[in-house]
């Protein structure tokens, strides 16, 4: 039986004294956290934490980071007429060199195996560090959106990460509730920049276009 980590999520958010929260949410693109950011906005204080040294090219990386903080900056324009706390920006390092000493030996690996498992680990591993740091209440990550992520990993890695860095997971898996279909309706209102693929060499399209769906 699947475990139910949306509803988890749920009961964590019907609680009273989490409203104000300060929650450090990892992004791995601006499309993805656009639903993440909507559901979460009046819930939690919500620092968005950009961190994705997977993403390849370079000028990949920027395009996406530049569209993170836009999205942000429009979201916060509304944030106080929804009663929904102001989102911040916090920028990682990118580190393109740690991604590929992750996977090393693992090149081969089918898209959404092995590879990828190591690649959400570093993600989260950091994103964990980073929430103690910031004295953060909470951490997690918009990747269970897509329908591409496996949820049930995600959460394993991320309460793993959590439990030795001392902070806590939030469990969730945002393709529920339409997420993902919520996700592109954002991203067309927004007229965000939506990738073709999920962001490291392995998941290039044929003939390497990058290209944007609107």
């Amino acid at each position: 039986m699947n475990h139910n980590y949306a509803r988890d999520l749920n009961v964590i958010l019907s609680k009273p004294d989490t409203v104000g929260k300060k929650l450090l949410l990892h992004s791995c693109c601006a499309p993805c956290s656009s639903y993440v950011l909507e559901y979460l906005m009046s819930f939690f204080a919500i620092m968005v934490f950009y961190y994705n040294p997977n993403i390849a090219p370079a000028e990949e990386y920027l395009l996406r980071k530049e569209q993170q903080k836009l999205l942000i900056g429009l979201m916060n324009e509304t944030a106080a007429n929804k009663g929904s706390f102001v989102v911040q920006y916090v920028e990682g390092d990118y580190e393109p060199e740690r991604y590929a000493e992750a996977v090393t030996g693992l090149e081969g690996c089918a898209e959404g195996g092995e590879r990828c498992y190591r690649c959400f680990e570093l993600r989260l591993q950091k994103t964990a560090d980073k929430a103690k740091e910031l004295k953060a209440d909470f951490f997690t990550t918009t990747l269970s959106v897509s329908p591409l992520k496996n949820a049930a990993k995600l959460n394993e890695i991320g309460e793993r990460v959590g439990q030795e860095a001392g902070i806590v997971f939030l469990p969730s898996d945002f393709k529920k509730k339409d997420g993902y279909k919520r996700s592109i309706e954002l991203s067309k209102d927004y007229g965000l920049y939506r990738q073709k693929y999920c962001g490291c060499i392995y998941s290039l399209p044929p003939g390497g276009n990058t290209g944007s769906v609107q």
